[in-house]
């Protein structure tokens, strides 16, 4: 994947030597062990998530697209007029 040879591997070695030293050096492969690990697993399980969710049959659209039209039937505003002009106002006759 990286393409890493062992000569890169043992300068990288060297290097963590040097910069964590002995006693902490076996901690440190240990948590990346880990890490990498963890990482490993988890895109596993996103790989065989991803793969069966490919592999599920098609659904049968026919029942969405009959709810979509009603949803856009309800929404559609009506023609008809809420109030008569000559009904809302409606002129007071001396109204002191």
């Amino acid at each position: 994947m990286f393409e890493i040879g062992f000569s890169e591997l043992l300068v990288v070695g060297i290097v963590a030597l040097l910069v964590l030293g002995p006693e902490r050096l076996p901690v440190a492969a240990r948590t990346l062990g880990r890490g990498l690990g963890q990482a490993r697993r988890a895109m596993h399980a996103l790989r065989t998530q991803v793969e069966r969710e490919i592999e599920l049959p098609d659904l049968d659209s026919a029942p969405l697209q009959r709810l979509e039209q009603e949803i856009r039937q309800g929404i559609r505003p009506k023609a008809e007029p809420a109030n008569d002009a000559a009904t809302v106002a409606v002129p007071k006759e001396n109204a002191s």
